[in-house]
């Protein structure tokens, strides 16, 4: 296995998310959350379950929206949590929104 692979999320920042996302040739879904967002902290126990569930294929990284307004900013986000899905670098798939796991599980399958 490749050292980049483990099941831990990975914290995203304006100084990491040109070389953690954009830069990644892999799969990456990048969850934008705030402390405040009730339904951001009903999907951080789902990000630690894709992280595990999709080893090897995925990596997911956590940004803090009002730490990294940069990075929220350049991608577009107006609503919280947002689920971007990078691959290449390139967005291929948004979500936001909170959802349940089936509805998580199905939006990576569709796109990995």
């Amino acid at each position: 296995m490749s050292s980049d692979v483990n099941s831990a999320v990975r914290e995203l920042t304006d100084s990491n998310f040109g070389h953690e996302v954009l830069e990644s040739p892999g799969a990456v879904l990048v969850d934008v959350w705030a402390a405040w967002c009730g339904p951001c902290r009903l999907m951080a126990p789902l990000m630690d379950w894709a992280a595990t569930e999709y080893t090897g294929r995925l990596t997911v990284g956590k940004l803090e929206a009002d730490g990294n307004p940069i990075s929220r900013d350049a991608q577009r986000v107006q609503g919280l949590p947002a689920l971007i899905l990078f691959r290449g670098g390139i967005e291929v798939a948004r979500h936001e929104g909170a959802m349940a796991r089936s509805q998580l599980q199905a939006f990576l399958d569709a796109h990995l």
